[in-house]
């Protein structure tokens, strides 16, 4: 399993699922940066390119080294060449309203 202070300073891709109550898809987004922080109330990345930050739940099982080469994000075009690790998880019962938050601050304040 990894550690959290193994992960600090790398890079996380992350893969997010949108379902609605009766699983039909709502989106599929990618976002990725570096890792700021690590706890029990979730992990953070700062989006590449911007200040924003990005949470994700605290599930270190579901982190996942990456393979090396390059990952073609589908919701942006953009390539990540050669990312530390990876993730992606599917959030059943979303809804459009939802999604936004999602797309901007991941699971910030659902974490808990």
């Amino acid at each position: 399993m990894i550690e959290a202070n193994n992960l600090l300073g790398k890079v996380l891709l992350i893969g997010i699922t949108l379902l609605d109550d009766e699983e039909r898809l709502i989106e599929q987004f990618q976002v990725f940066g570096k890792i700021i922080r690590c706890s029990t109330d979730g992990v953070v990345i700062q989006k590449n390119g911007t200040d924003q930050e990005f949470t994700i739940p605290p599930d270190f099982e579901s982190i996942t080294p990456a393979q090396p080469g390059e990952y073609k994000l589908r919701s942006t075009g953009e390539v990540v060449t050669d990312p530390d690790y990876i993730t992606s998880w599917t959030v059943n019962n979303s809804s459009s309203e939802r999604a936004e938050k999602y797309k901007t601050v991941g699971f910030e304040g659902w974490c808990k």
